[in-house]
């Protein structure tokens, strides 16, 4: 980690607020479909191949078209990594992000059958990534050390948000999946555009980015940083287990626990709740202690692990009640993991030049194990004809993702940075 970093001043509560913003529309529009919309969309419980013929329609679209997102979100990152000193380096892509995502959704809205639906998937999620990306650099460009911890939290946070309005709008206002994606484009109009504009995008020296690499520095120096890498892995691989146990909850409510779509609709609802106050919970209270105590690794672990249980838990009792206590104890495991895993990553950053490049591939890490975990679910779904497997192999994916995690080394202490600027 670059001694710069500790030379950027402490950012206030606007910063924070703006922030948040951003990362609650983003989450919004990319997990409420995930969560809601494209199972509705694709569920075939009348077919001739049966209702698991839907879960694999929705495992697939939800895999494929996030390749895009997986591609997207490094190459823009590396792009305005390289943009000129002398303009706006991370507000333009956040804003083609943006606008890319708003196109796609509505696009999503008027879709019919897997191949329709997953190429404009396809659009939402480069669109998603592109903007994640701009706003997670920001994190590395504009704070120090001992704030990134809270800004992870925010992120994280709003993940969680995210589902709750999302979900919850789409179900409480009874819309119907076409109405779902235009209220989700109107959002991210909206409140991506505003954050995007608001958030300060320091340029020319404010980056402390170099414009010249140093002699012998590594181009892809996140491929050989050994604790960057290890930490890259944890993340995909504990993200694996978070999507088995979370992306197909209706399909578990539907024909897991064979409840009918309106009453599997309202406790989807009700389960996302009880998560997201427990992600909110855990990750504002890791995300304050990692800043405190400096030490990120211990808390990561111990997450994932926490994570684990949830898993178990639905393989001994798979019932409703049982649902709601896994989805806590997950709640409380991933929104510490996620929390205190970025800012550890944020700290391991190979290069001081590449911020932008290597936090799009910390998301990229994230992202792609949220979006293999349905494609692996539904597969593992289709092998056995119920949950148990898929519940299983979260727990066994969550145990390797702390183990891998822990193979990373703490950075050494850093020193505090000067105060807030009032602007800020």
């Amino acid at each position: 980690m670059s001694d710069l970093s500790t030379t950027r001043n402490r950012v206030g509560p606007g910063w924070f607020t703006l922030f948040t913003l951003g990362w609650l529309v983003i989450w919004t529009v990319q997990l409420t479909p995930l969560q809601l919309l494209l199972p509705l969309q694709l569920d075939t419980p009348e077919s001739a191949a049966g209702w698991v013929s839907g879960v694999v329609s929705s495992g697939l679209v939800l895999g494929v078209g996030g390749l895009a997102g997986v591609l997207a979100g490094p190459l823009s990152g590396a792009l305005s990594d390289r943009q000129s000193g002398k303009r706006p380096r991370r507000r333009p892509w956040a804003l083609v992000g943006v606008w890319l995502a708003v196109a796609c959704l509505l696009l999503a809205g008027v879709s019919e059958g897997p191949l329709a639906v997953g190429t404009a998937w396809i659009g939402v999620s480069a669109g998603v990534a592109i903007a994640s990306a701009a706003l997670t650099a920001m994190i590395a460009d504009q704070l120090p050390v001992e704030q990134r911890g809270a800004a992870s939290s925010a992120a994280s946070s709003a993940q969680a948000l995210g589902i709750v309005l999302g979900v919850g709008t789409v179900v409480v206002l009874g819309l119907d999946v076409g109405e779902g994606y235009v209220v989700l484009a109107a959002a991210m109009a909206v409140l991506g555009t505003t954050a995007a504009l608001l958030l300060p995008d320091p340029v020319g020296g404010a980056t402390l980015s170099r414009s010249v690499r140093s002699p012998g520095e590594a181009r892809f120096a996140f491929l050989t940083a050994r604790d960057f890498r290890w930490v890259l892995i944890g993340r995909l691989v504990v993200n694996i287990g978070n999507a088995l146990g979370t992306s197909l909850f209706l399909f578990f409510l539907l024909y897991g626990l064979g409840q009918d779509h309106v009453t599997a609709e309202d406790n989807l609802l009700l389960v996302v709740v009880v998560y997201t106050v427990f992600v909110v919970a855990a990750s504002v209270i890791a995300g304050l202690v990692s800043d405190r105590s400096g030490r990120r690794r211990g808390l990561a672990i111990a997450a994932a692990l926490v994570q684990a249980v949830a898993g178990l838990l639905l393989v001994v009792s798979p019932t409703f009640g049982m649902t709601l206590t896994a989805a806590a104890v997950m709640g409380v495991g991933y929104g510490a993991f996620s929390t205190v895993g970025l800012a550890f990553a944020t700290d391991l950053l190979p290069s001081e030049r590449d911020h932008g490049r290597d936090l799009g591939i910390v998301n990229t890490a994230a992202a792609l194990g949220q979006l293999l975990g349905p494609v692996i679910g539904a597969l593992l779904v289709a092998a056995v004809g119920g949950f148990w497997l898929v519940f299983t192999v979260a727990t066994i994916l969550s145990v390797v993702g702390a183990l891998l995690t822990g193979l990373a080394r703490e950075p050494g202490p850093v020193p505090r940075a000067p105060a807030a600027e009032p602007l800020r």
